[in-house]
């Protein structure tokens, strides 16, 4: 086995036993294909190619390619999985995966890991179920309810779709190399009736503004709004970003739009 090596931020996992745990984190229902992020040698493709679907191992190292396609293209491996040299962020996805609905799950580089999940959301009606692995504090971030100092913009978008879920935590000693801290595995479930009761795009707009001063309440963080001295009265401007649920922030910009602020103005 060739020595793997470090790119954009990834440490590869050498464990078995914890690629044999990640693998196991999807319920592997309802869709046909899963999306590897990442592989690097395989140490989680082997489990991945072990559950009856079609497995799409992606990765932008050239290196990692040429191991993936010698070590695992066989009569055994060919209808099983397709290893495609691409960049998850600006792939085709819907192309590559046939327009069908799909899982991703991965070790993810660290410093593209929150990219990753943008880009997940983006696609959120093609992708049911989500796991893998994150620098500890990102995967928490993810996860963490309101009320919390580590909730912000990553944890409402994304609970605005799916169930998130901290599932369990990884030391560095099973990597190569080891990383300066620990790494957390997580799950994604896309929620049943995933659509919001608001403008979805404006929403984003209305969660990502209230954080960018995130200390300040939201009569203030959202001054640029330009929001009438009625609205400016309401209850919920007297909170600060941190405090409100998901829930509550579909309601801030259900109050936003019935005041005719919406991404057109």
């Amino acid at each position: 086995m060739v020595s793997p090596k470090k790119h954009l931020g990834q440490h590869f996992l050498t464990d078995l036993n914890i690629a044999a745990k990640i693998g196991n984190t999807l319920s592997f229902k309802g869709y046909d294909t899963i999306v590897e992020v990442g592989p690097g040698m395989g140490v989680l493709t082997q489990y991945l190619l072990e559950k009856n679907k079609k497995v799409i191992a992606m990765d932008i190292d050239p290196e990692s390619i040429d191991y993936l396609k010698t070590h695992f293209l066989n009569d055994l491996n060919n209808e099983k999985i397709d290893i495609v040299e691409a960049d998850f962020l600006k792939a085709n996805l819907p192309e590559i995966t046939g327009g069908g609905s799909f899982a991703v799950i991965g070790n993810y580089p660290y410093n593209i890991s929150t990219q990753i999940v943008f880009r997940t959301l983006e696609l959120r009606h093609l992708i049911p179920e989500f796991s893998g692995m994150f620098q500890k504090e990102v995967a928490q971030r993810i996860c963490h309810k309101e009320g919390s100092k580590v909730y912000g913009i990553l944890s409402v978008l994304t609970q605005a779709f799916y169930t998130a879920e901290y599932l369990f935590t990884v030391p560095p000693s099973v990597f190569n190399p080891p990383p300066k801290v620990e790494s957390g595995v997580l799950r994604l479930t896309r929620k049943e009736n995933f659509k919001l009761d608001c403008d979805e795009a404006f929403f984003f707009r209305v969660v990502k503004t209230s954080f960018n001063q995130r200390r300040k309440t939201l009569r203030n963080s959202l001054k640029s709004f330009d929001l009438s001295d009625k609205l400016k009265e309401d209850s919920i401007f007297g909170l600060r970003p941190e405090q409100l649920s998901v829930s509550k922030f579909v309601e801030l910009t259900q109050k936003l739009e019935k005041d005719g602020i919406s991404d057109n103005r």
